[in-house]
């Protein structure tokens, strides 16, 4: 059997966005226990510092900066905080993230813009501003986006969430071209995960209310579905943050449950063709025989028992 390396991220210095509770504490959770300091993000304060004090009660080092992403300038607090209290910036995650679902016709400007505000432009802003400073720092880095299955497939309700979600798994496409030569990896993270946020999703629901009442996640959930707590979620983040994860860059991993997965670039599913190109009529006459004899699917798959 080869043998299993360590993953061991002492010295090396984190900040996690919307980390006071949910997947962000359990990501900032578990990279202090692999040894790196973490600088814990929320707009909740009291959140933030519960967060910092669960982590250094469990012999961690962590402190709590308050500030709502999607601007430069919270960016630069965050980068700054982590340079000021620990010296410099190895690790960005990009957690933070809110909901205002809503079908189409009933989305207003301002449930569109909030989402895509938190989750796409702080990640851009965020992940910029890490960028600048790795870069000057030298030594490469890590930055981490967070997905959604919802970005990859679409999700009923959810065009500002999945819009951003989309777009982060572009960026960390993108991003891992363009840091290449500095060392600095990029990958998204696509987590599935009983929480607060995926509670509104009503396939869901009544798992996370089952777990809030003691009960554990059946095996078809865990494994079939990928589906678990946030702690389900939190190892791959301390994976990618660390040397043993130096080569792996451009990349969208899924994590839930016991299912670890990694997803498909976009690609040409099918492919027909018309000598001298194609006209509206000839496109019509073959489209349910080739190119669209086997359409793709939609939205993320209502969980099913074995049973049904």
């Amino acid at each position: 059997m080869p043998e299993t390396p360590t993953v061991d991220l002492g010295g090396k210095v984190a900040v996690v966005t919307g980390s006071g509770r949910g997947l962000g504490l359990a990501y900032a959770s578990a990279l202090a226990r692999a040894g790196a300091f973490v600088v814990v993000n929320d707009i909740d304060e009291a959140a933030a510092e519960r967060a910092v004090k669960s982590i250094t009660e469990a012999g961690g080092r962590a402190v709590a900066e308050c500030v709502a992403v999607g601007t430069g300038e919270a960016a630069d607090r965050l980068v700054g905080r982590a340079v000021e209290e620990f010296g410099r910036l190895d690790v960005m995650v990009t957690n933070a993230g809110i909901l205002r679902d809503r079908v189409l016709w009933k989305m207003s400007d301002e449930d569109f813009d909030a989402v895509v505000t938190t989750h796409l432009r702080g990640t851009f802003t965020c992940a910029r501003a890490a960028a600048v400073r790795m870069r000057e720092q030298g030594g490469g880095g890590r930055l981490i986006l967070v997905g959604s299955p919802a970005g990859q497939r679409g999700n009923f309700g959810q065009t500002n969430y999945a819009a951003a979600k989309a777009g982060i798994a572009a960026m960390a496409r993108t991003w891992s071209m363009e840091l290449a030569r500095a060392g600095i990896t990029v990958n998204a993270i696509v987590p599935v995960a009983a929480t607060a946020m995926t509670e509104t999703i009503p396939a869901f629901a009544p798992y996370v209310e089952a777990m809030r009442e003691g009960r554990p996640l059946p095996d078809f959930l865990r494994k079939g579905e990928g589906f678990g707590t946030a702690e389900d979620c939190a190892a791959l983040v301390p994976f990618l943050a660390s040397d043993a994860a130096g080569d792996v860059t451009g990349q969208c991993v899924g994590i839930g449950g016991d299912r670890l997965t990694l997803w498909s670039h976009p690609r040409e599913a099918s492919v027909a063709y018309a000598d001298g190109g194609w006209t509206p009529e000839a496109i019509a006459a073959v489209w349910h025989t080739s190119v669209g004899s086997a359409p793709e699917t939609v939205g993320i798959p209502a969980p099913k028992s074995p049973g049904e």
